[in-house]
């Protein structure tokens, strides 16, 4: 037996010992946990752990640490760049069992949580406070996966990402160390800002085993609507020009005239098949009613058709269902085929410059694929549907991904809005961050000097 084999073999007898059941071995479970919902090549881990408290998410960090044994955090599966997989095998801690909601502070407007509860599950919980937590990436993703790749999603344009909503966190450290990132208070001057550190870091500085969140208040009202536009940059435009006049919108989004096909045959929906956006107003009834007017007037004035307005709490949930459906929508276009998804993100005077080109590329190519965006923040991403047995598929997404990706770092963007790096995005690190690279390489050295945490994510070799 190799010296792998022999370290992977005493940590999985000491986990055993530790854990009884809840460590899994099966092939079953095992593949479960070999990927996200995009495609990348799965790669199981060879156990998986399901810890119930921070406590024994430390002692399998220190056992595993003991033995050199690589550990990859998997909250629900929902990520696309590929930042689950086990590139290493080793063992996977799921911490979706790790599902408590801790405490809820209404007069502080905060909740600190286990890192498995879901977005949705905590909504639910907070429904009777008259406060919510607002970041919405589209899929039931667990507060903890949410914190670890600075997640966002339709609201961020309104409410900000995970970065502006978590106020605190407990963190794991490779040697089993358990540490907080912050106290609740709603600001400090104290010391080096851990929790941003560990926002975003993916898993590969530390296990995020509970999260402090900044909650807010239900807005009174709420407004939604659909417009269609003749044209992606019409669409675009009237973004950047309601944004540019300070109107608050709580949502906008973009959905082009190939996802909008999907969406209709997916969601029962019946909209034409053209450039949309979707967009939603909160606040007063009077303030929501003159902001709903003011974009309505600015879309009439490149293009828009009107507005479809949707006011009743179970319409506005089946208009954004659809919308957030699109992941799985897009694939009726080609069935059996597989999910690939990227985003960037650029400064939005760039953006209706970068969406263009960027279906340009797309309509040019034998690949079926659409563009949806948070476009309020300059977000957008492409779906491909590929074959991933199929060379000739793999090498045109990943050509038409490096040109988008390219084009909006030349555009002082970035090369994920909010999908995190994984192993998808890890090539363009050098390109977007340059020598601080090597910082991000000094600290990931300082606090996991083996190497043992989510290995082969986010820092190119």
């Amino acid at each position: 037996m190799g010296k792998n084999a022999a370290n992977l073999g005493a940590s999985l007898d000491a986990l055993r010992a530790l854990l009884g059941d809840r460590l899994a071995t099966a092939r079953a479970v095992r593949d479960h946990h070999a990927h996200d919902i995009a495609y990348h090549p799965p790669m199981a881990p060879d156990a998986v752990a399901f810890p119930q408290s921070t406590e024994e998410v430390a002692e399998i960090l220190k056992i595993c640490s003991a033995h050199a044994t690589p550990v990859v955090p998997f909250g629900t599966g929902t990520g696309v760049e590929g930042g689950i997989n086990a590139v290493q095998g080793g063992v996977c801690v799921d911490l979706g069992r790790m599902d408590a909601i801790l405490s809820v502070n209404p007069a502080d407007m905060d909740a600190t949580v286990q890192a498995g509860v879901t977005r949705n599950a905590l909504n639910r919980h907070l429904r009777d406070t008259g406060l919510f937590f607002p970041v919405d990436p589209g899929a039931d993703a667990s507060l903890g996966g949410m914190a670890s790749t600075r997640a966002s999603g339709t609201t961020a344009v309104r409410y900000g990402t995970m970065r502006e909503n978590v106020l605190a966190l407990t963190v794991v450290l490779a040697d089993g160390r358990v540490i907080k990132t912050a106290n609740r208070a709603r600001k400090s001057s104290a010391g080096y800002d851990l929790t941003r550190l560990f926002v975003g870091s993916e898993g590969t500085l530390g296990i995020v085993t509970e999260v402090t969140l900044r909650l807010h208040g239900i807005p009174e009202a709420s407004l939604a609507a659909v417009c269609p536009f003749p044209s992606f940059a019409q669409a675009v435009e009237s973004v950047i020009v309601t944004i540019q006049s300070g109107i608050p919108v709580a949502r906008i989004e973009f959905v082009d005239e190939v996802v909008m096909r999907a969406m209709n045959l997916y969601s029962g929906t019946a909209y034409p098949e053209e450039p949309h956006l979707f967009l939603e107003f909160q606040g007063g009834e009077a303030e929501v009613r003159a902001q709903a007017e003011k974009v309505q007037a600015i879309a009439a004035e490149h293009g828009g058709k009107g507005f479809e307005w949707a006011t009743r709490e179970e319409d506005r949930n089946r208009l954004w269902k659809a919308r957030h459906d699109v992941a799985h929508a897009v694939k009726v276009l080609r069935p059996g085929a597989g999910l690939y998804s990227g985003d960037v993100c650029v400064p939005i005077a760039r953006l209706a410059e970068c969406v263009a080109r960027t279906r340009a590329d797309l309509d040019g190519s034998f690949l079926i694929s659409g563009i949806t965006g948070h476009v309020g923040d300059g977000n957008f991403h492409a779906i491909f549907l590929v074959d991933p047995d199929d060379p000739k598929d793999m090498a045109e997404v990943n050509r038409l991904n490096d040109a988008m990706v390219r084009r909006a770092l030349a555009m002082g963007g970035t090369c994920t809005g909010e999908h995190g790096v994984g192993q998808g995005k890890m090539k363009f690190m050098r390109a977007e961050h340059g020598e601080a690279v090597a910082v991000m390489r000094q600290i990931k050295q300082a606090l996991d000097p083996q190497g043992i945490l989510n290995p082969g994510k986010v820092l190119p070799a």
